[in-house]
């Protein structure tokens, strides 16, 4: 998955609690050894959860 915060569907509502902000930056490719260890710390309550909702190109 690639996080690009500029095409986030919630970008600046759900900022401030996300995982990508606190964590990884505005752009990161992160893989599926990435989101679980996001997910763990996130359940941990160490860093908030990844909120990231990227936007679905609409067909023309």
């Amino acid at each position: 998955m690639t996080i690009e915060c500029d095409r986030c569907e919630v970008r600046g509502l759900a900022c401030g609690n996300c995982a990508a902000t606190a964590v990884i930056g505005d752009e990161a490719d992160v893989g599926p050894a990435e989101l679980r260890a996001l997910r763990a710390l996130a359940d941990a309550g160490m860093i908030p959860p990844l909120r990231y909702a990227p936007r679905i190109a609409k067909a023309s």
